[in-house]
């Protein structure tokens, strides 16, 4: 089954992320295939740039319990758009949770609309924001990323532009979304790939450093009896335990 639709515009490669039975959940079969369609933006000298965007009212809803991915694939797909030697520009006009913010800040930019709303989630599931945390704390204002790591609290796009991650909150998308674009389309390839080189280095030594301790955190955390418990309660759609 294909979860991603790809399209080409004056070279502009587009994924849409098109999986609405779980509101693009990051299952083992879409981060599978959005790795493979970098790739193969990668290899096309066509392709200048890349957005990032979504079907539905949801970007992404994090890591799907019933399918979740290997976290080392998932954290490879967060390096592979820190990585690419073009820009990935995010389009968010839906919800974002947990593991989709990671998703979203190791896009280079990333364009915000009114419908848009973040949380993440994993402190109330008896988890914690580990391997996102790679693409997350280097764009996140560290005291919003203390409040919103612990609490869980839902934001809107103006609160995620004021606390940097993402570059635009708009009223209008798409509106937003012009002159970034047609700055991208003005750059030369190289001119690109030697600047987002420059502004991703700390990031991309942090994943070499980092990344095989916090993926082993994240699955004994995954593996613990008080995350199967927040799990269990979040299909239930009840209130775990802990709850007081």
């Amino acid at each position: 089954m294909t979860l991603i639709a790809t399209s080409r515009e004056r070279g502009i490669a587009t994924l849409t992320l098109d999986s609405p039975a779980n509101r693009n959940a990051l299952s083992a079969a879409l981060v599978g295939q959005v790795r493979e369609a970098l790739a193969a933006c990668a290899a096309d000298d066509t392709v200048r740039a890349v957005v990032l965007t979504h079907t539905g009212t949801t970007f992404c809803a994090g890591a799907d319990v019933k399918a979740p991915p290997d976290p080392a694939a998932f954290v490879g797909l967060m390096r592979d758009i820190v990585a690419l030697p073009k820009p990935v520009v995010a389009r968010v006009d839906g919800h974002v949770r947990a593991g989709g913010l990671g998703l979203l800040a190791a896009c280079d930019i990333a364009v915000a609309g009114e419908a848009s709303s973040f949380a993440l989630t994993e402190s109330r599931l008896g988890l914690a924001p580990a391997v996102i945390s790679l693409t997350l704390l280097p764009r996140m204002d560290r005291t919003a990323a203390n409040r919103y790591y612990l609490t869980g609290e839902r934001f809107d796009a103006a609160e995620a532009a004021r606390t940097g991650l993402v570059t635009v909150a708009a009223e209008d998308v798409d509106k937003a979304l012009v002159p970034v674009l047609d700055g991208l389309r003005r750059a030369s390839p190289q001119g690109l790939a030697a600047s987002k080189e420059l502004v991703t280095a700390t990031v991309l030594r942090s994943f070499d450093q980092y990344a095989e301790d916090l993926i082993a955190r994240s699955a004994a955390l995954f593996a613990s009896e008080e995350a199967r418990e927040g799990m269990t309660a979040f299909l239930e759609r009840r209130d775990p335990a802990w709850v007081r």
